[in-house]
Order: C-alpha cells, then structure tokens, then sequence
C-alpha cells in the first residue's frame, strides 16, 4: 500500500516547479463529523470510503488553452467537498492535481493566437490558480505539470513494454508507443462501458481509432514520437511525448502510490481518460484496482448545453469575478444541485445564491440565534453522505429563517455557524 514509483531513468530529474495556489484560512471545529460515504462509478453505489489516517486523492487537472470556466469550478469544488470532510473527519489528506501542460489543444490554440504554447500555458495556469484562490478551493499538496514528470511516464512506458502491455506501432515514420486495451483482464469495470460505447467515447475525446498501424481502434496511444514542430525528449522509443492518460497514472503512482482512496475528475472523464489511466497504473503495478472510488461530477450546461470550451459557451470564473460577483455565490449557485447530477447555470441560479448568501449573512450579524448544534451537526452528516449539498444548504436556510423571524438567545450561535459554513462549504459569511 502507497508505494511510489521508483524513479530510476536518469533522463529527466523530478523537480516539481509547479505552485499551487495559497491556501485559504481553515477554521477548526469542536469534535470530529462522520466518516465520508460517496457514490463509486465503478460500483454503481453510494459506500463509505476507507481511507487510512491520511486520505489520498488525485484529481485530474486543466489543459491551460483557455480560462476556468464553471464546469471546471463545479468539478474542483466537488474535490474541495471531500477535502473539507475529510479534515473534518480527522484525516490527512494527500492530494494530487496535475496539469496537462504539454498536448494538441494547447499547441492548436497557440498557433491561431501566435503565442508559444509555454506562454500560453504559463498564462492560463496563473489564471487558473487565481480562480480556484478567489474561490477558496484547498489547494493540492503536490501540483504537478506533465513537462515535471517525463521521467515517471518514461519509465512506465518501459515497465508496460517489458510486461508486454504495450507495443510499437508499425509505423516507419513515427512508431508511437500504444497500451493494448486487453492488457488488463478487468479493463471496463470502472465505466462498465459495451464496446460500442466505449469505441464511439474514444473517438469523441481524442481517440485515434482510425490510426494506422495499431493493434486494436481502441488501443490507447502512450508515447507520441516527435512530429515536424512539436515539443520532444529523449527516450528510449525515441524522442517524443506523453500519452494523455498516462501522465496521470504517473504523476499518482510516483506521488502517492498504490492504495489509492479517490481518483477524481468530471463524469466526461469516465472514459477514456480514466479506464486508461487506471488500466495503465494497473499493468505496471501488477495491483487489480487503481482507486477504491472512482469519482466524477456532474456537467454544467448553459442555454441547454454541456458547457466546453469546444461549443464556446463558457461562463467563465474570472469574468464573473470582474463583473463583482463574489465567489462564495458561486459555489452557493453551485453546491444548489448535487454534484452528480448534469445542471445548468442561469441568471437566476446567481440571483438565488446571491439573495441565499445575504440572507446567512444577515442571520450571522445577530446578536444572538437559535442553538447552531443541531444544525451544524445535520451540515455535517449531509456533506459526509455523498457530498448532499441541497440538503445542507436547506438546514442554513431553515436556521438563517428562524433567527431572522424570531431571533434566539444564543449569543454564541451565529459565530459557531458562521464557522462551520467556513470550515465545511468554503463560503466566507
């Protein structure tokens, strides 16, 4: 349990230059909440998670072409959630973040604005730590870009080459590196996908089905050879790229190890990006299950709409933010819906966190309130069974009611709630 992988090619050292973002004041509460249950993709139910003393997750992180948009704020402040609870519940946490710095779309979007995808990247990651600071999401331990952790996918390759995981494309020009889909015998639990699905998924979220020179469509593509104009270096199989998925069983496996609590992500993530990950940290470890839960949330849409960056329908935080709107209505408008669940973002989703967040703010300014035990301890028990924000948003407002319609004699009520709204939902009152 939680071995990291060995770093042995001495090709590219591991540094970890990549910053998070700051971390917001964290108020402690009187006791412990319960114990955190979640709902698990692969299992198709709600189960606690057993995580040891300290609790481990990875999140998979942005492709910095373009600025945070809220499906991306939905998604990391589901994590934020689990953070939160955890904390409350006497964990340490260990989590890992990437940032898939190096890929198609930021190379694509680099060139038709004629800035150098560094540059662009280096530009969207700042953005996006300002964001998830002004939002006041726990920041990762580790926060690690794919260009830091080269080595790590190197070695794997080699490891998936060796087991017979893997092979080389035949392909004179550029014999990339692919992941045999049947490489593990449980390949497609944690989707549960049928084949066609999977094939029409992979083909959606950048698959290369039709590539010549490939075992099987649906073989995964983990070491791309330098094409004219593209970023490379050295290796073994030739100077080149990473995969997409594999950078993150990499970066999980050499930070964390095996015996992993939650790997995270949207739902857009279930396939392919998480089966391969998952599929690759497996072969190379030789352990059944990557993750005990596989956790995703649901899609934000707009005018009926996924919300992506494809569609260009983007609500984005940092304009939200520039227009006075203040973050913690954002995650009020967003907590609103249960993070599984698909949900839209409109004028009027904002105008009730807005009049919801003055209403708690108002209710905290008493002098006095009803008793916040009961309350504090049901926000508690709703976020540790299966992040049920509309459950906990609706006792605030059922105690906010009572103390602004007939007050209370608890001097220290709105304080203690006030705290627990703090501590629990990152929302500043």
């Amino acid at each position: 349990m939680n071995r990291p992988l060995a770093v042995s090619n001495p090709l590219m050292p591991k540094v970890d230059a990549m910053k998070s973002w700051p971390a917001p004041t964290l108020p402690a509460l009187d006791g412990r909440g319960p114990q955190l249950r979640l709902y698990d993709s692969a299992d198709g139910q709600v189960r606690p998670v057993s995580a040891g003393q300290t609790a481990t997750m990875y999140v998979c992180g942005i492709t910095p072409y373009d600025a945070t948009h809220l499906g991306h704020a939905a998604t990391y402040l589901t994590f934020d959630l689990v953070h939160r609870v955890w904390l409350d519940s006497g964990h340490q946490v260990h989590y890992v973040q990437n940032i898939t710095d190096v890929d198609d779309p930021l190379f694509e979007r680099a060139e038709r604005d004629g800035i150098d995808w560094r540059e662009l990247g280096d530009r969207e990651t700042e953005l996006f730590r300002e964001d998830m600071a002004a939002l006041r999401v726990l920041p990762p331990h580790d926060y690690v870009a794919a260009t830091e952790a080269i080595a790590e996918v190197i070695e794997i390759v080699e490891k998936l080459l060796a087991a017979g995981s893997a092979y080389i494309a035949d392909d004179a020009e550029y014999p990339d590196v692919y992941f045999r889909a049947d490489a593990t015998p449980q390949f497609g639990y944690e989707s549960g996908y049928d084949h066609d699905t999977m094939m029409r998924l992979f083909a959606e979220r950048g698959g290369d089905p039709d590539r010549p020179g490939k075992g099987d469509p649906l073989d995964a593509l983990l070491w791309r050879v330098q094409r004219p104009g593209e970023p490379s270096w050295p290796s073994p199989f030739g100077a080149g790229r990473p995969g997409w998925h594999v950078e993150c069983a990499a970066i999980a496996l050499s930070r964390i190890g095996t015996g992993l609590d939650i790997q995270g992500g949207g739902s857009d993530l279930i396939f392919p990006h998480h089966e391969f990950s998952a599929a690759h940290a497996e072969s190379a470890t030789g352990e059944r299950r990557f993750a005990r839960h596989y956790v995703h949330a649901g899609m934000i849409g707009w005018e009926g709409h996924k919300m992506s960056k494809s569609r260009g329908n983007l609500v984005l935080v940092s304009a939200l933010r520039a227009d006075g709107v203040d973050p913690s209505a954002i995650r009020l408008g967003l907590f609103a819906g249960h993070y599984r669940a698909d949900r839209s973002w409109s004028p009027a989703v904002l105008a009730e966190a807005n009049d919801r967040l003055q209403r708690w703010r108002d209710a905290v300014a008493l002098p006095a309130g009803p008793d916040a035990g009961d309350v504090v301890a049901r926000v508690r028990r709703y976020l540790a069974d299966d992040l049920d924000t509309p459950k906990a948003l609706a006792a605030l407002d059922g105690w906010a009611t009572d103390a602004l319609t007939y007050g209370g004699h608890d001097a220290g009520a709105p304080k203690a709630v006030a705290t627990a709204v703090d501590a629990l939902l990152g929302i500043e009152l």
